[in-house]
């Protein structure tokens, strides 16, 4: 039996991460046994569903690398596949059809215009691969609904509503019958979903359907154990791709929050997820959500990749800040930025300086420096020590440097922070001296010329 996952999303705002871990978690478990990850869209809702919204939520799982192999197409109506449509405003005819059966066997009948499924009589157990075992009779578990009159929640009919008086149909009916046109093998899915599926449960043993194979999913919480919202940081994933991060980080993040490797590894390239994702390796218990540790995953994946990697994830954020990406000297630059960017965004403030045509000094450094006892000599003598090198290089750099430091009876470490603050501006950034070889001599001693008439 071929696997044949699915993700569900409702276009109606933006990729959650919740909802982009349970994709990856139905696509890694597709890939890792050679079957098929199938994405369809949950739709029903008329008013608050957008084309925008679907796009959305499409270009996110694309950017995450959640390629699907059947489903919508970006940009309109079009699928791939051939159980479609793949948008369930589009097949009403297939939800018409499946009713119909439920009719002739009478399971279903009217109520106040909807209509109603027989709920069975018996303990329905689910075998979920996360969960264990969870049983529970329908009709005596029953219904409640809130009594606006009492204001109290009053004793309901049990038997589930699958279409609406206004003639559409409801989730629990639909899911089950997608899953069925669908072929869909294992469901995995929020534990919110966990109470419904004793309900799916009956409606699959009412069509004669072998019901798939469950695996509902721990949910991501706040640090303070309330549930993530669209408003919290790190919620939205189109905001993890303006804001820089690699996608490969943030799939190995969210791999994470309820799944581990069952050893101490954290940092996962995505093949090795691909490889050793599986369903027992998902925790029972809720996962809090660390944006920090997100951002921390993030550099380590920034400091794994190869200069070509590197240098085309940097290119757009370089060009908004104006860095010419075509400069010969942006790679080496990228290098020096690697070990201290956490995220893409962060690159061009690194290296902005080696490429400016200017200087902007931060003031606090400014005063800080300048503030020193005999400043002005020291900056003198990193001119002309500087001015002297005929081979532009580190070695010969650090070498005039300490030069310097000597003809001033100072210490090499005195002269640093001054000729940072200097030539780069800032007392914070990359290395000086890589940065001062990749200025080139004429502009760093103009530099600090410039400086020295401030003092």
């Amino acid at each position: 039996m071929s696997v044949r996952t699915r993700f569900a999303p409702s276009p109606t705002g933006f990729l959650h991460i919740g909802g982009a871990r349970t994709a990856l978690y139905n696509w890694l478990y597709a890939k890792r046994h050679g079957g098929q990850f199938i994405l369809r869209v949950e739709d029903t809702d008329a008013e608050r569903s957008t084309d925008g919204s679907m796009n959305v939520i499409l270009d996110g799982l694309k950017w995450l690398g959640l390629d699907w192999d059947e489903g919508p197409a970006l940009g309109g109506n079009e699928s791939r596949g051939d159980r479609g449509p793949y948008r369930q405003s589009k097949r009403v005819d297939i939800y018409d059809r499946y009713l119909a059966k439920l009719e002739k066997a009478g399971l279903v009948y009217e109520d106040e215009g909807a209509i109603r499924f027989k709920v069975p009589d018996k303990t329905i157990t689910v075998n979920d691969q996360v969960c264990g075992e969870v049983s529970v009779n329908l009709k005596e578990q029953g219904s409640t609904r809130f009594d606006p009159e009492t204001k109290q929640e009053v004793p309901a009919n049990p038997d589930i509503v699958i279409k609406r008086p206004n003639g559409g149909y409801i989730f629990h009916f639909v899911n089950v019958v997608d899953d069925i046109e669908m072929g869909i093998t294992h469901v995995i899915r929020g534990e919110d979903h966990l109470s419904n599926t004793p309900k799916h449960l009956a409606l699959f043993e009412a069509f004669d359907v072998k019901p798939p194979t469950y695996a509902h999913i721990p949910l991501n919480l706040n640090q303070n154990g309330s549930k993530m919202s669209k408003r919290d940081q790190g919620a939205l994933i189109h905001e993890y791709q303006e804001k820089g991060f690699l996608s490969d980080a943030v799939n190995n993040y969210m791999a994470l929050l309820g799944w581990s490797g069952k050893d101490d590894q954290e940092i996962f390239s995505f093949d090795e997820l691909q490889q050793r994702f599986d369903l027992s390796g998902i925790n029972k218990s809720n996962s809090k959500f660390d944006y920090d540790k997100c951002l921390w995953m993030n550099a380590e994946h920034l400091k794994k990749l190869s200069p070509e990697a590197l240098s085309t994830a940097s290119g757009p954020f370089l060009q908004n800040d104006g860095i010419p990406v075509d400069d010969d000297r942006v790679t080496a630059a990228l290098e020096l930025a690697r070990e201290r960017a956490q995220l893409l965004s962060e690159v061009p403030g690194i290296i902005a300086t080696i490429f400016a045509d200017t200087v902007e000094y931060d003031n606090g450094a400014v005063e800080k420096v300048v503030s020193r006892d005999g400043i002005a000599e020291v900056i003198h003598s990193l001119i002309e020590g500087l001015d002297t090198v005929s081979d532009w290089n580190t070695d010969a750099i650090k070498t005039a440097i300490g030069t310097a430091a000597e003809s001033i009876g100072a210490k090499m470490g005195a002269l640093m922070m001054p000729c940072r603050v200097a030539v780069m501006g800032a007392m914070g950034g990359a290395d000086l001296v890589p940065v001062l070889e990749l200025m080139g001599k004429e502009e760093v001693v103009e530099r600090l010329r410039g400086f020295e008439q401030k003092l």
